[in-house]
């Protein structure tokens, strides 16, 4: 806790403080200089007390307690550093809970639950574990039948087979000899196999936002995800309704199967599944205006499951909806349309990047003006639109002494299609952002017919403007510079002529190719998400997804502007497009860093002061190669950059060339297979794939654990996977019975 105010002076009798008053306080400002350093050497006090405690010491100490119960780190996953950004790694490999918890995991050795806990707590996966003699084709005894165990396959039995292979499956199979934790192929059925299922997605939610009326396909169609596209729904775990079904253990995909029920006899009918469906639950449907009511929330009697890959395959019964949970389709009845439609849904991915509703911290100067924004009956001092505030915001600028520094932040989910266009005079600041819990979306429309409607940004000398857990959708962001503005009376710019200062973009999705298909191929791949129009800004991108960058060089422009990018996926849509260019494809005047980043397309850049630990599927053309290094990346060969350290595949390279000496046509073919061996494959290229951007199974351990602290290269690289995976697989072998082995299985 913090001390207040003038602690051991308030301690005195009153007429000290009395007669100090009297004098001008002399005693007043000793005393505080005394409670300063009195406060320091408390909370150092309380920081040594704290640290007796696991739950409660700070992190250098967590190894020292652990040893004291014996508790032995993984040292295949690396050693705890003390450098710079180790902090995250250090957490890693020396798990607080599971140090907590290793008396307790000493008595429940040998248990299921507990390996499904080290997962959790090692490695930070929900998982599953399933014993394989349960799963065996046998012959029971009559004496002790096993009705539970599992049986040949029912062919009819539709949810069932869809279980095959996963947690839930419950049919019998053969006698598997591999073993589960083997490196090669693993097996899963035999008495000693234990297969624990572990899934790295998580699932993310959206709340209370729009369904996307796909138009082209008929007006009762919809999809769940606002930008059209199919995306799969993914469970919430944990479930409390769903105790006994292993589907809603693990954040996995809806399947079709899971999300029928069936109801009544002589035929039985299908309905949605109440496990899944509902408030609260893995997905919530609200049909405004539909069945002559104000509002309707869909219950399991109202959904019909149905396989919606043709829009047009089946048709909505009347007071019925039809959802395809695996695409994430909606259809009503033709002629009984809602007035509008709100969902609530989980979808998986692998981290909390982008615009998203995940927990992350916000901050602004002190003193800022904040106004805040909602859609849909906005409260007392909350405006109805974006741009309203904004308004409000630069009339209150005109007031003498109001902040220079103004927060517009919304409170919802919802969608906002306005003209956004903001103008900062000289030393404003301005920050659009979400509140926490909360992701919108800005749909940039083609609002005028003789000229682009992008997000534009204008500013004077030191103006600074921030977005901050946004999806952009439609258009890109532009950047304007002195040089764009030029014909305009210095009567007419607000900005003096200036130029802005910096432009912030943290945790947004900037849609590369501006809008999707319902396949998730880009509508505009060629069109950029930024565009620097003649500035001179510093623009800084941080734990965003977003597309390529070009750059419209001003001829006045004489330093090259600074784009730095951490722990972003950069995607120009395919590798042998360009991500990074002038208006015209040439080499972009910027100073390029690059740190922890999936760079998927062509970057020619004039300067390059830092690339580290990260990836780039296409050519890296760099001009001023005299300036800055490349560290611990991927680059394609025929990359043109400034001096490299421990890149690949040059590491490889250079070790098969040196296992040939004296034959040059050897260690050139040597040299090529290395490099194609170690080239980086993606799961998927594709935005709105919840397998987007992660790397292929199968990906060389040179990328793997390529980068500077061991973990992966590329913008997962904080997720530390290796790591966890090795920390893992040391924990099931310390925990699993004598005689059973214990195989790790990715459910994605």
């Amino acid at each position: 806790m913090s001390r207040p105010a003038d602690y051991l002076y308030n301690l005195l009798p009153a007429t000290y403080r009395t007669r100090d008053a009297e004098q001008g306080y002399p005693l007043r400002e000793l005393l505080a200089v005394m409670d300063e350093q009195g406060a320091l050497v408390e909370a150092n006090i309380d920081a040594l007390y704290g640290n007796w405690f696991i739950e409660t010491a700070q992190d250098w100490a967590v190894p020292y307690i652990a040893e004291l119960v014996g508790y032995q780190p993984v040292h295949d996953a690396g050693r705890p550093g003390s450098g710079p950004g180790s902090a995250a790694r250090n957490k890693v490999l020396m798990p607080r809970r599971e140090a907590a918890h290793t008396i307790n995991f000493r008595r429940r050795k040998g248990t299921l639950a507990l390996l499904e806990q080290l997962s959790l707590e090692s490695a930070g996966w929900e998982a599953v574990a399933v014993e394989g003699f349960r799963l065996l084709g046998w012959n029971q005894h009559l004496n002790h039948p096993h009705l539970d165990r599992g049986g040949t396959a029912d062919l009819r039995n539709g949810p069932a087979l869809s279980l095959l292979g996963g947690p839930g499956d419950t049919t019998a199979h053969c006698v598997d000899v591999r073993r589960p934790d083997s490196h090669r192929t693993t097996g899963r059925f035999n008495i000693p196999d234990i297969s624990l299922f572990a899934a790295p997605l998580v699932s993310h939610s959206i709340t209370d936002a729009p369904a996307c009326c796909v138009e082209k396909e008929g007006s009762q169609c919809f999809t769940f995800s606002v930008l059209g596209h199919d995306t799969p729904l993914f469970t919430q775990p944990p479930d409390p309704s769903g105790a006994g079904d292993p589907a809603l253990h693990l954040p996995q995909p809806v399947s079709r199967a899971a999300f029928t029920a069936l109801v009544g006899r002589h035929p039985p009918k299908a309905r949605a599944s109440a496990s899944y469906l509902g408030e609260g639950k893995s997905l919530a449907v609200t049909a405004w205006g539909w069945r002559g009511g104000a509002r309707h929330d869909l219950v399991a009697a109202d959904v019909i499951p149905a396989n919606l890959s043709d829009w047009h395959a089946y048709k909505a019964p009347r007071n019925k909806v039809l959802i395809d949970p695996e695409r994430g389709r909606l259809v009503f009845p033709a002629g009984q349309l809602p007035r509008g439609v709100t969902v609530g849904y989980h979808y998986g991915f692998s981290m909390d990047l982008g615009g998203g509703e995940y927990p992350r911290q916000t901050s602004q100067p002190a003193g800022s003006a904040v106004y805040r924004v909602r859609k849909e009956s906005p409260r007392k001092g909350e405006f109805g639109s974006i741009m309203g505030a904004y308004g409000r915001w630069r009339k209150d600028r005109r007031t003498p002494g109001w902040p220079m520094a103004g927060v517009i932040e919304v409170m919802d989910s919802r969608a906002y299609e306005e003209r956004f266009e903001f103008t900062l005079a000289q030393g404003e600041y301005l920050q659009l952002r979400a509140a926490d819990g909360a992701r919108p979306v800005l749909r940039l429309l083609d609002y005028r017919v003789d000229q682009p409607d992008p997000l534009s940004v204008t500013g004077g000398n030191g103006s600074r403007f921030v977005l901050d857990g946004l999806l952009v959708v439609g258009r890109g962001l532009v950047v304007n510079g002195p040089g764009a503005r030029r014909g305009a009376g210095d009567g007419d710019d607000p900005t003096g002529g200036g130029e802005l200062c910096d432009v912030t973009i943290r945790h947004c999705t900037l849609v590369p190719g501006w809008n999707l298909d319902c396949d998730c191929e880009p509508q505009r791949p060629d069109e950029p998400s930024i565009l620097l129009d003649g500035s001179r800004a510093a623009v800084r991108i941080s734990r965003s997804i977003l597309g390529p960058v070009q750059v419209r060089r001003d001829p006045d422009n004489g330093q090259a502007p600074m784009l730095a990018l951490t722990d972003c996926l950069w995607d120009a849509t395919d590798p042998c497009k360009q991500v990074l260019c002038d208006e015209v494809g040439g080499t972009a005047f910027s100073s390029l860093c690059v740190q922890r980043c999936t760079v998927i397309g062509q970057v020619c850049v004039h300067e390059l002061t830092l690339g580290e630990d990260s990836i780039f599927l296409g050519e890296l053309a760099v001009a001023r190669r005299q300036l800055g290094c490349v560290r611990f990346c991927y680059l394609p060969l025929a990359s043109r950059t400034p001096r490299r350290f421990n890149c690949q595949p040059d590491l490889v390279q250079d070790a098969a060339r040196a296992a040939h000496p004296g034959n040059p046509a050897d260690a050139a073919a040597a040299a090529e297979r290395e490099a194609m061996r170690v080239r980086p494959a993606l799961s998927s290229r594709r935005y709105g794939n919840p397998n987007y951007g992660r790397l292929a199974a199968g990906t060389a351990a040179e990328i793997v654990r390529g980068a500077s602290d061991e973990s992966e290269m590329g913008v997962f690289h904080d997720l530390f996977e290796p790591q966890r995976a090795a920390n893992l697989r040391a924990r099931l072998e310390e925990y699993t019975v004598a005689g059973f082995s214990t195989g790790i299985i990715f459910t994605s």
